[in-house]
């Protein structure tokens, strides 16, 4: 396992990372003993950053990560929880207003219960989990979670910005006002290289990149059948709902041929290229099994992306947002 800094915080985290979205049961039925033995897996395999939130499961992935915390006897894990707002902005509003979205008291309530669910005295990165741009001016949730840091509630502060909107971000990266961003980076979702990732680096932020798989279909293993698997109230069945499947396959087909020659994978091909970009401080792939930790952890060694892969790639960027 290779390990980066994340950011200036002075930590060295696994560059592949475990997302916690699935511990929950949202993206299809999930065994909690099941679950806890892959987070022990990928802990044992040099895993030491995890990435949760309240969201997932109505805190049950927390839930679960804390008794892995708890069975586990090796050295320190990073745990990133997020908060999510009172009310979420919609998804194709462009300039939503942060007043009244994270109060004092919502956050005092988050960051007690995370506690409790994590089962730890602090946390250890604390993320807003929908960013609104207007929060550069309006600081009140600034200063709530910096307080809370000063009394030893949490350690790192972070956002994460909203779904395929990494522009919303740049400022604030750029003033450096949280330790960490996390932000939605791929080969179909590329502009976070653009203007995100340069503004970070004057301030040393750490940028966590989620959805590397684009929540499934980059890991190249569907076929025109694979829709009908899904249990119809699972995520998976919402975001690729309609048209959406069709259109994600025939591109995934396209990326299949273009990688091919490359890499066994489109599965490698896509950690890959989010590992290559070294403004990442680290990469959140949700994972099910020891098999899929081993798989992710194989790509970490360290070896560089393919120039001229890299440059073919950039005519396959198809920023859409499926989550609304």
């Amino acid at each position: 396992m290779k390990y980066r800094n994340f950011g200036r915080t002075g930590w060295k985290v696994s560059e592949i990372a475990f997302g916690g979205w699935q511990l929950g049961g949202q993206w299809g039925k999930v065994d909690d003993e099941a679950s806890i033995a892959t987070l022990l897996h990928a802990f044992e395999r040099g895993v030491n950053f995890v990435d949760t939130a309240e969201l997932y499961g109505d805190g049950h992935s927390e839930e679960v990560i804390g008794e892995a915390l708890r069975r586990w006897n090796g050295d320190k894990v990073y745990v990133a929880t997020k908060v999510q707002p009172i009310r979420w902005p919609d998804p194709a509003e462009d300039d939503p207003q942060m007043a009244g979205r994270y109060p004092e008291w919502y956050l005092r309530q988050s960051v007690e219960q995370a506690l409790g669910r994590l089962g730890v005295e602090r946390l250890d990165l604390f993320q807003l989990h929908a960013w609104i741009r207007d929060g550069i001016t309006s600081l009140d949730w600034l200063e709530v979670l910096n307080a809370l840091r000063q009394e030893g509630k949490i350690d790192k502060i972070g956002v994460s910005i909203r779904d395929y909107r990494p522009e919303d971000g740049v400022d604030l990266a750029r003033f450096g006002l949280v330790d960490s961003l996390q932000v939605v980076f791929n080969i179909f979702e590329q502009r976070p290289r653009q203007a995100l990732f340069p503004a970070g680096a004057e301030s040393g932020s750490a940028f966590i990149a989620r959805v590397p798989f684009d929540s499934g279909s980059l890991i190249g293993h569907w076929t025109e059948d694979t829709y009908a698997t899904w249990p119809e109230d699972s995520v998976p069945a919402w975001l690729f709902r309609g048209e959406r499947f069709g259109q994600t396959l025939r591109r995934v087909q396209e990326l299949k041929a273009l990688c091919a020659p490359y890499f066994p994978t489109l599965a490698e091909a896509a950690l890959r290229y989010t590992l290559a970009g070294p403004e990442v401080s680290t990469v959140i792939p949700g994972m099910l099994t020891p098999a899929e930790v081993d798989m992710n952890v194989a790509y970490s060694d360290g070896a560089p992306f393919p120039e001229e892969l890299l440059e073919a790639l950039a005519a396959h960027g198809w920023p859409r947002n499926f989550y609304q």
